[in-house]
C-alpha cells in the first residue's frame, strides 16, 4: 500500500513533556456540519482514527449509516437542537445566523482536549481556559469575508430590504467570528492561502497541514482518455460557469462535470460537447477523474482535496493560479516536472489559453509524476503533522 511505504518518510511526533497517552485522554471534536462525506468530514474521520477516546460534535449531521460504519465505528455523534427540524436538509445553510449560538450550547468542558475543524463555526466551541483548544481551520467563512460580495451577487440578493438584513447578519457574523478567534491554543491551516486569509483576517499566525489524501482509494491510469473533467458541488466560488463557457468556445474538446444536479444557468450555456454526469458513486467518481487528460479547476479553493486526488490518479491539473492550487500544482515552466498548468485570470480567455498549452506540452506531464507529487499529501504525513500540533497545543495551554 502506498500510503504505508511513506510512512518511514514521515514526520515523527516529538515527545512532549506533561502530554499524557492519548488512549488517557478523552478528546471532543467539534465540526460545523456534516451534510455529506467531503473533504472536511474525511479530516475528522481521519482525527478520528487517531485518537481512541473521542467524540463528536456537530450542528447537523446527514451522514448515512454506511459511511458511519466504515469510517466511525462506535463514535458517538452529537448534534444541535435544530437537527431535529423537520425538512432540515433542505434549509440548514439558511440558519447560519443562529449557528454561532448553537455551536456554542455544545458542553465540552468535561473534557480533556478540544479539536475543532472549522471552516465557519466549530471554532467558537466554549472552552476551560486550562482545556487545550488546536483547530484545524479549513477557511474562514468565505461568505462572511471575501467572498461576501460574490455570493450576495450570485444569489441576485441586492441592497433592498433581503439584502440589507443579509448584509447586517454578516456583519453580525464578522464581529463574533473575530471575537472567538482567540479561543483555540494553536491554529492549523490547510493551505498556504488559508494561512494567509488567517493572517489577514485574524491577525494570528498559523501553521501549515495539508489535509489527507487516501491515497490508495484512488485508481491510478497512466493510458488517458480523450475528454477533461470537472467536479462541481454547488458552490459559487468553485466557478463552473467559467469552465462550461470555456469548453463550449472549444467544441473539439469533451469536457464532464460531475456532481450535482446543474443549474438551469449551466445547463443554457452547455454545448453538446459539455455532458453533466451529476452525483457518482465514490467509485465511479474516481474512475471517471483517473481516465481523464486532465481535471479543470477555475475556481479559489481553500486547498482543494479533489485536486490532490486526481494527481493521485495521475490526472494532470488546470487550475486557477490561486488558492490551494499553488500548494498543490507543480506547475509547467516552473519545475522540472511539472504536474499541471496554472492560469493567472479567472475568466474564459485564460482557461483556453491553458488548455490550448496543456494540448501542446502534456507529454511533459507524465501520470507517474502527477502520482509522485500526491503521495506529499499522504494520510500518514497528516498523522503526523496532526499529532505533532496536538502535542504543541498541550504544551502551549499548560504553559499558558
Amino acid at each position: 500500500m502506498l500510503d504505508a511505504k511513506i510512512m518511514a518518510q514521515g514526520n515523527e511526533v516529538p515527545a512532549a513533556t506533561g502530554l499524557p497517552p492519548l488512549q488517557e485522554l478523552r478528546i471532543a471534536v467539534v465540526h460545523d456540519w456534516c451534510p455529506n462525506f467531503r473533504g472536511g468530514e474525511r479530516v475528522v474521520a481521519r482525527i478520528c482514527a487517531q485518537v481512541p477516546n473521542v467524540e463528536v460534535f456537530t450542528l447537523f449531521d446527514f451522514l448515512p449509516a454506511e459511511v458511519k460504519e466504515q469510517y466511525f465505528r462506535d463514535v458517538p455523534f452529537h448534534t444541535s437542537i435544530a437537527n431535529r427540524l423537520p425538512f432540515i436538509r433542505s434549509y440548514y445553510r439558511s440558519l447560519f445566523a443562529l449557528c454561532p449560538f448553537l455551536i456554542e450550547q455544545f458542553d465540552v468542558t468535561g473534557y480533556d482536549a478540544v479539536i475543532s475543524t472549522s471552516a465557519a463555526f466549530a471554532r467558537g466551541v466554549i472552552t476551560r481556559p486550562d482545556q487545550p483548544h488546536l483547530c484545524y481551520v479549513h477557511s474562514p467563512a468565505r461568505y462572511a469575508w471575501d467572498e461576501q460580495f460574490s455570493y450576495l451577487q450570485r444569489a441576485r440578493i441586492g441592497f433592498g430590504p433581503k439584502g440589507l438584513l443579509y448584509r447586517r447578519m454578516l456583519h453580525h457574523l464578522r464581529m463574533w467570528d473575530t471575537r472567538t478567534a482567540h479561543g483555540p491554543d494553536l491554529m492549523l491551516a490547510n493551505s498556504s492561502y488559508v494561512r494567509s486569509r488567517i493572517r489577514r483576517v485574524y491577525g494570528l499566525d498559523a501553521r501549515v497541514v495539508h489535509p489527507p489524501v487516501e491515497l490508495d482509494e484512488m485508481e491510478f491510469v497512466a493510458g488517458k482518455d480523450d475528454y477533461y473533467v470537472s467536479a462541481c458541488f454547488d458552490a459559487p466560488y468553485k466557478r463552473t460557469d467559467i469552465v462550461v463557457r470555456a469548453f463550449t468556445a472549444m467544441p473539439d474538446r469533451r469536457l464532464v462535470v460531475i456532481g450535482g444536479e446543474p443549474s438551469r444557468e449551466l445547463q443554457a450555456i452547455a454545448g453538446p460537447n459539455v455532458h453533466f454526469a451529476g452525483y457518482l458513486s465514490r467509485r465511479d467518481y474516481v474512475h471517471a477523474v483517473a481516465r481523464a487528460r486532465a481535471m479543470v479547476f477555475a475556481g479559489c479553493e481553500d486547498f482543494g482535496i479533489a485536486l490532490a486526488e486526481a494527481q493521485a490518479c495521475g490526472t494532470p491539473l488546470v487550475a486557477f493560479g490561486r488558492g490551494g492550487a499553488v500548494d498543490i500544482v507543480r506547475p509547467l515552466g516552473r519545475d522540472a516536472e511539472p504536474t499541471g498548468i496554472l492560469f493567472r485570470k479567472q475568466t474564459e480567455a485564460a482557461l483556453i489559453e491553458a488548455v490550448d498549452l496543456f494540448e501542446a506540452e502534456r507529454q511533459r506531464m507524465s501520470p507517474l509524476a502527477c502520482r509522485d507529487n500526491a503521495a506529499r499529501f499522504s494520510g500518514t504525513r497528516f498523522d503526523n503533522e496532526f499529532l505533532a500540533a496536538f502535542a504543541a497545543s498541550y504544551q502551549i495551554c499548560a504553559n499558558s
